[in-house]
């Protein structure tokens, strides 16, 4: 039998497709994630395809020595290099990227000093190493998106599970889970950040976890309230009559209900990821040095006012991304309103 929506799942939808702004932005985000998603494929200092003395190569996908292409080095060639890339053009060919630089591809025939302005050869220009700024705001879109999915999932996960504990058993169980987190959201989340930064070296997965400590927070209440609202609801006591038990209860019958208010708060927690993200590394506490970052690319250009298109190139990136998701947040928001029909 073909799987079909319910009529209250398909109201939602419905709602959600009348928000056309949220609707379409959605469709925008998606595609712009795509492509970020691809980024060797937009963005490289490699060569997708290479044919050589009868032999296809793909240096996106495999290390090849130097060696290869008439050099004498094992280590792996170097595509700019202007024998490597004569030698492939007498012997074959070679199709590249559109953009034929990486994040961390310094750019050393500038016909002026970093960081340049936008030409044919860098779309927007160089930041002030003198690496194309177009590929670091490929590479840091796609970044700062999995950082924030990732840290909204596992928020999500922590935070309805410590809410759904608080709000179906009550008692003791809420009131010590209240004080804990009224001390543990007092904690200044800064501070800790910039001595934990100088103890260790801050990573993707090091800043993960330290957010994830402290952002899990954000959905506790509103699963609380929903738990503690339903637990005493005629289909709860029904179902504890019936001899099931709490796990059971919590995640088949009360668990769904909650989901409805938690699921329109996700956008706002990813816009709200994205932001501390880029916020850390604006102050340098955040991803390392030379990793694709659109906090850092607004550092620059808050340090070279001559080169204006460092700061705008962020700006607007940041200013899309983060309203494409916030008008996605309004329609799941509107989607879930059992007002709207």
């Amino acid at each position: 039998m073909a799987w079909q929506l319910s009529p209250i799942q398909q109201r939602r939808l419905r709602n959600f497709r009348n928000n056309r702004r949220g609707y379409w932005s959605l469709w925008i985000f998606l595609a712009l994630f795509g492509l970020a998603l691809c980024a060797e494929l937009i963005a490289n200092d490699k060569p997708l395809v290479i044919s050589y003395q009868g032999g296809i190569y793909f240096p996106v996908w495999e290390r090849i020595p130097d060696e290869y292409f008439g050099g004498f080095l094992p280590a792996e060639a170097d595509y700019r290099d202007p024998f490597i890339r004569d030698e492939i053009v007498d012997n074959g060919w070679m199709i590249w990227p559109p953009i034929r630089f990486s994040y961390r591809t310094i750019n050393y025939d500038l016909p002026v000093p970093s960081p340049a302005p936008p030409s044919r050869e860098n779309w927007l220009g160089t930041d002030d190493q003198g690496r194309d700024v177009a590929a670091r705001l490929i590479y840091g879109f796609r970044i700062s998106v999995l950082f924030g999915l990732v840290l909204t999932l596992a928020s999500c996960v922590v935070g309805i599970a410590v809410g759904a504990l608080q709000g179906y058993y009550g008692g003791k169980v809420d009131l010590l889970g209240q004080r804990f987190i009224e001390v543990w959201s007092g904690l200044p989340v800064l501070y800790l950040l910039i001595i934990l930064s100088a103890i260790v070296q801050p990573n993707f997965w090091w800043l993960l976890g330290i957010m994830l400590l402290f952002s899990w927070m954000g959905l506790v209440d509103v699963v609380r309230a929903e738990f503690l609202r339903a637990r005493n609801f005629e289909y709860v006591r029904a179902a504890r009559a019936l001899g099931l038990g709490n796990r059971l209860i919590m995640f088949r019958h009360v668990l769904p209900n909650a989901m409805v208010a938690t699921l329109t708060f996700v956008p706002f927690i990813l816009t709200g990821a994205i932001t501390a993200l880029t916020s850390l590394d604006f102050l340098g506490f955040g991803l390392p040095p030379g990793s694709p970052s659109l906090g850092e690319l607004i550092a620059q250009g808050k340090d070279n006012i001559h080169a204006p298109w460092l700061g705008l190139s962020a700006f607007i990136t940041l200013s899309v991304m983060l309203t494409l998701l916030v008008f996605v947040g309004e329609a799941v928001r509107d989607a879930f309103d059992p007002r709207k029909n």
